[in-house]
This record gives C-alpha cells, structure tokens and sequence, in this order.
C-alpha cells in the first residue's frame, strides 16, 4: 500500500491513561475536533467540538482492492483514523471509528458525496472490536482475549474452519469461521471484506469499534457487558448522522452490516432506530444529539433472541449428534423443545400459503421457503456430471424439472453434527459467551433464562430484575413486536444451510416477522453454507444501490 500525507489534524495514536473505568491498560485515540459549531442532521444543536467532523484530517493511501467477481482495482481514497465518537468515553480503543472515502477508482476520479455509507461493524462473539490499529480499510478487528464456550472466543484473524470444508458430496465450498466480525467466507472459501468491496463500489465506509464482553478493568469490573454494544454503535451512527454536510456520503442512507453476533447487532440497529430505551445510556457517554436509525440492515448469521435461542436451537437441531458422536441430554432438549412451540406459536408470524407458522408447520415452512430453492439454486450451477456426483452423494434429494425436493428429516442428516451441546446459549455451568454478555459489575457471567437458571438452582428462582430489560435491549424482535416506527424499512439477512452456531428459526422468524409488517426483505439461506457465509457479496453491494437510489455522480 501506497501512503501519500497530506493535511491532517489530531489523528496519531496515543498510549496513555483512557477516560472513565478502564483506565488501565488503555489507548488513549484523540478525538478529531475542528472548533466549529453548530451543523445540521442532528435532532437539536447537531455536532459541534469535539464531536464536529474535521473533512481535512485525513491521510490519502492508495491500495489495491478485488472485487467480489475477483477483478483488481486501485483504489485511491482519503482515510480518517480512530475518530472518539462520543465527548465522555469509557475506552477510547473501542469507541472510536475510521471513515473511508473513495476519490479515485482506476484513474477515474470518484464524487462520493451523496453515495451510501456503509457503516461496516466488526464485532464477533459479542467480543470487543476495534479500529484503532487499522492502517487502512477493512482493518477492524475483534479483541478482548479468549471468551467462553458457545459463542466462540476466536481471534480477530479466525480463519476457515478446515472441518466445515467442501467435498464433491458435501458441500458447496464455504468454509466456517470461528465467530464472525469481519471473519466472512465466499463459496470458493476466500475472505470477503465488506468494507473494502463497499470502497471500491465507490461508496463511503465507516467502521466502528465497540465495547465487548470480556472488557475487564483493574478493579475487575467488567465494562463492554451489555448493552454496551448497541449502545456504541448507536453513537456511532448519531456521529455520523450528526456530521451531516461534513462528512462525505449520504448520512441519510446509512446501511448497517455485520455477521454472527455482529449481524445480531446489525440487525438490532435496524429494529431499535431512535428507541428512547437507549437514552440514558448515550447520554451517559456523551453521544451526539442525532438520529440512530439506520436506512437499511444487513446482517449475516445473526446471533440473536437469545432469550429464545435454547429453544429454538432444540427445536432446530435437538435430533442431531455432537461431532463426538455422542447424543445431547434427551430430556433438556426436549423439553426446551417443547417449550419454543409455546414461543413461536406468541408470534402470530404468517406466511401465504402456510397459514399462522408454527412449530407444527415450521419445519415445512422453512423446506419451502428456503431450504428447496437453495438446493435448487445450488445444483442448477453446476455442470451436469458435477450435479450427478453431488446427487449421487445426496441420494436425500429428489431432482426433478430443474427442482430439489427432500424432507426435513432428512435435511437434518444431511447437516450431521450439531456444533453446540444443550443448552447452547445459557449454559448450566455458565460457560458461555452469551453467558459473559449478561454478566455485570465485577460478576463475569450470568444466567439469562428461567430454564437454566431454574436447572441450576430453587425452582422458584427468579431472574435479576435488570435482566429482561437488558435481553430487551440486545433483541431486534423486541422492537418488531412494537412496531418501531423507526426501524430500517430494508433488509438483506443471510445465513448457511449448514450452520449450527445458531438455528434456522432465527432467520426465518426475523425475516417473516419484518415481512408481516410490510419491510422490503431479501432473505436466502446458502446451500451447504457454514458460519460466516457471505456467497453473494457483490449483489448485496447491487443491493444497496437500489434501496438507497443511488446512482454514481462523475467528480467536478
């Protein structure tokens, strides 16, 4: 990479003592301040000191980036680092952001003033993430040290799960990754990059860090539990939005992205736009006075309504084996079965052709919408005798007139393995990450349910009284329940066939429960695809072209 500097202020990295509780330890990121005042976007004054966008502080760098159909491009672009985007920080390292703006794609010059801005989050396993090591875009990481059980614990460089690749006969060639972020796989098991496929498509990028679950201060506090996430990114796109008409791109059009926890986050920030549950948390933090709904919410094998997420996994996976071969307790996941039909029948969700969907029709639901047309999809691709070896391996399949038909069941075992031990998410010995996320004060883990909770201890025990706000404030299906009217009205949900980090019922009762309110919903499921899948990156960049209206303007 080709760097180029030009004027730039109050941009280098600092060591030093952070602001607020975790002092210790800490990056101290100065905040990009220009002195002005005032500005429009925001609900009342906008951004002024140190929240005021300064357009000149920047680096231009030069890089090549490959396109999602694998052609290079050089992209020349001005690159502005680790941002502090509220006034009273906890931990500057992770509440921070870089922007990326193109001006200059193959020698053509690039007016990136009304195109979308992506705003690419990087968090996985509910972990902390940061931008403040980056030396260009795409260079967000997942930090914060190994985490616990279910939701991984994996580094920031996770890498292609050697046993989720391909076979002639079982699979498509989409490898797993560990737990996401910025971790995603295309169908040839190659890396893909949201950020810099946004930036070499010509929009704006903007990559923001946030507090995580295994933040620990010297006093052993832990300080990125939740809600500390969503709350982050919320002040992330207040700053943003709060720039308006300094900061380049369209801070109208911004379309959230992320994958595995970070797509639940993605998908929260869509559902939650402008929710007053947030307040006091922003202001806490000193986040601008601006709008955080988002335009549009894209979000990859989101891990999410994990209050649910037992069930849901049970009723999902429950007849499956572990990789050892070795059965799950029968008893627990049938009975945490049994009880997300109580769940999905509260839903009312109801699809043509279906009637109410339940957990009696759910399976068929799931067949008919999803599972056939992507088999379908993913054999039509193939060439004849490529089609042949793979049928001949998956005698499950029926292929008749161009179609893939097969049942549920035998779907299942097709899947083989499931990747979690019951229950998935609250685990008995609180070994988790889910388990770390609702952890609080100096207290690491916590249970989150009834069922677990209860399992461990009195019958009658009940839950810690901030416990159903906070599962409240980390669920975009709470917010679709209420009929936000600020939520992301366009959505682009995504995850492999072959992902049992989650269960399938979350992406189809998310995308049926925002299709039942009348959003724009492009959801599909990956044939054979693993955790972090991303097999059509360069349609959702197509994508947001079209939600967003937006078409290219040639620089003066």
């Amino acid at each position: 990479m080709k760097h180029r500097a030009v004027k730039r202020r109050s941009v280098v990295l600092g060591i030093g003592a952070t602001a607020g509780v975790a002092a210790a330890g800490g990056f101290a990121l100065s905040a990009q301040a220009s002195g002005e005042s005032g500005g429009s976007g925001a609900k009342a004054s906008g951004a002024s000191g140190a929240l005021a966008f300064d357009k000149d502080a920047y680096t231009e760098l030069t890089t090549t980036i490959t396109d999602a159909a694998g052609d290079e491009h050089e992209v020349k672009y001005h690159f502005y680092k680790a941002i502090t985007y509220v006034t009273k920080p906890v931990d500057e390292k992770y509440q921070s952001l870089n922007v990326s703006v193109p001006v200059e794609i193959d020698g053509k010059a690039v007016n990136a003033t009304g195109a979308p801005i992506l705003l690419a989050n990087s968090v996985g396993g509910y972990m902390p993430s940061s931008v403040a090591e980056a030396t260009g875009v795409g260079g967000g990481e997942m930090t914060g040290g190994p985490g616990g059980g279910a939701a991984g614990g994996a580094s920031a460089s996770a890498s292609p799960s050697t046993s989720a690749s391909a076979s002639s006969g079982n699979g498509s060639g989409s490898g797993g990754v560990q737990s996401g972020g910025n971790a995603m796989v295309n169908a040839q098991g190659e890396m893909v990059n949201l950020g810099k496929l946004a930036l070499v498509t010509g929009y704006v990028v903007v990559e923001p860090g946030a507090r995580g679950r295994t933040l620990v201060d010297s006093d052993g506090t832990y300080y990125g539990t939740a809600p500390a996430a969503i709350v982050d990114l919320k002040a992330a796109v207040r700053y943003v939005r709060a720039n308006k008409g300094r900061i380049p791109g369209n801070t109208d059009r911004i379309v959230s992205s992320g994958t595995s926890a970070g797509g639940a986050l993605s998908a929260l920030l869509g559902a939650s736009g402008d929710s007053p549950l947030y307040d006091k948390y922003l202001k806490e933090l000193g986040a601008a006075d601006a709008s955080d709904a988002v335009f549009a919410s894209g979000d990859w094998c989101p891990i999410t309504d994990l209050e649910h997420a037992d069930m849901a996994y049970e009723w999902n996976w429950g007849a499956n084996k572990l990789s050892s071969g070795s059965p799950v307790d029968r008893t627990v996941s049938k009975e945490l079965s049994t009880a997300f039909a109580d769940y999905q029948a509260s839903l009312k969700l109801r699809a043509k052709g279906f009637g109410t969907v339940t957990a009696r029709n759910l399976d068929e639901y799931l067949v008919k919408t999803y599972l056939e047309p992507s088999a379908t999809k993913y054999l039509a691709a193939l060439s004849d005798s490529a089609r042949a070896t793979y049928l001949a391996a998956n005698t499950f399949i029926t292929w008749s007139g161009g179609k893939a038909t097969f049942s549920w069941a035998d779907f299942l075992t097709h899947v083989g393995a499931r990747k979690k031990d019951t229950p998935a998410f609250d685990a008995f010995d609180l070994s988790s990450g889910e388990n770390n996320l609702f952890g609080t004060g100096t207290t690491k883990a916590r249970h989150f349910t009834l069922y677990s909770l209860r399992h461990e201890g009195s019958a009658s025990a009940r839950l810690p009284g901030d416990l159903p706000g906070k599962l409240d404030l980390m669920n975009p299906m709470h917010f679709i329940a209420k009929r936000n009217p600020a939520r992301s009205k366009h959505w682009w949900i995504r995850v492999g066939t072959k992902d049992s980090d989650t269960s399938l019922t979350v992406v189809g009762n998310l995308a049926l429960s925002l299709e039942n309110l009348g959003d724009d919903v492009d959801a599909f499921m990956y044939w054979d695809g693993a955790h972090g899948s991303n097999e059509d990156p360069a349609d959702f960049m197509a994508w947001i072209a079209k939600v967003t209206g937006y078409k290219k303007r040639s620089a003066k």
